[in-house]
């Protein structure tokens, strides 16, 4: 039996199927405090001026070309519609809404998840 390096689907049997260049996200865990290059140490109760947002693409349009399903998203929190699907909230995009999708591939054994 051969080993396959598949992703595991992130959201099974999805009960709603997208429509023309529709993204559905779900958005990464917000991590609360933060360090900075420097070392300090910045609270999650600080406001940074528009700040935008990672997330994981858990469903795609027939339309999508540039993203497939586990991509990780770059967009901006502010261009956002949510919906919530079996209790759980995600975030309804456009493709033309995302910023850029990280490599995770890098040559030199090296990730991009950690932009």
């Amino acid at each position: 039996m051969a080993d396959e390096q598949t992703a595991p689907d992130p959201v099974p049997e999805l009960p709603i199927r997208m429509l023309h260049e529709r993204v559905l996200v779900s958005m990464d865990e917000d991590r609360g405090e933060r360090r900075s290059e420097g070392g300090i140490l910045i609270p999650s109760t600080v406001q940074i001026a528009h700040r935008l947002a990672w997330a994981r693409v858990v469903a795609i349009g027939p339309s999508v070309r540039a993203v497939s399903v586990g991509d990780r998203v770059l967009f901006d929190p502010e261009d956002r519609a949510e919906v919530e699907v079996r209790n759980k909230a995600y975030v309804l995009l456009r493709e033309r809404d995302l910023h850029a999708v990280a490599d995770e591939n890098l040559p030199g054994g090296q990730t991009g998840l950690y932009l």
